[in-house]
């Protein structure tokens, strides 16, 4: 019972609470810079889509966590939950500077994601590290694609990017190291299109 009832306080902190970071913002010691209405939009909705990015990773790891039944790969998963909650600091204080609010769809994606963790820790902690794994490429494949699409001038912005990429990556090597099964290439094409619905729907809503 008390772990459904910490569990229950981390999935309502994450989806309604504001992100707290330990470290440092990526962009703290960079300036703001001028941009145009449009520009302004357009990183918003990058940023929330990668807000939303947060949130759903919280919750996959939160389920993944549950499941999983080897300590190390356990610790894995919590250690990068803990740094998603840093990434939902920065990426929702830079939505805010941009004049921008989180996706309303973040609770729905949060409940889908939690039920998918679940899913993958059920079925081996090799499994489990290998959706850990492909998960962090696929996600740090998308943020290299929002450093091409952020407006040139707005530093801030791929500042925090830049440094959730790295974190993303590291990730991915550490659930690899521990033993981490390759997917299926159905399975890896079934989560690139998943999040192309999440993607495009958070961009806008």
């Amino acid at each position: 019972m008390d772990t459904l009832i910490t569990e229950f306080d981390r999935a309502l902190r994450t989806v309604f609470a504001s992100a707290t970071s330990a470290r440092p913002h990526p962009d703290a010691a960079v300036d703001e810079a001028e941009l145009s209405a449009e520009e302004k939009r357009h990183a918003a909705g990058l940023m929330r889509v990668n807000h939303c990015g947060e949130v759903c990773a919280q919750a996959l790891y939160q389920g993944q966590a549950l499941t999983a039944r080897d300590p190390a790969a356990r610790e894995a998963l919590r250690e990068a939950a803990h740094e998603e909650v840093e990434h939902l600091a920065w990426t929702e204080r830079r939505i805010a500077e941009l004049g921008g609010r989180t996706s309303l769809l973040n609770p729905l994606w949060y409940a889908g994601s939690l039920a998918i963790g679940v899913t993958a820790g059920l079925i081996g902690d090799r499994w489990n590290l290998g959706f850990l794994a492909e998960t962090e490429r696929q996600v740090g494949d998308h943020l290299q694609s929002h450093l091409g699409s952020l407006p040139e001038a707005d530093a801030k912005s791929r500042a925090v990017v830049e440094q959730m990429h790295a974190d993303e990556t590291a990730h991915a090597e550490v659930a690899v190291k521990l033993g981490a099964a390759e997917l299926p290439l159905p399975v890896k094409l079934a989560m690139r299109a998943m999040s192309k619905v999440m993607t495009g729907a958070s961009y806008r809503i």
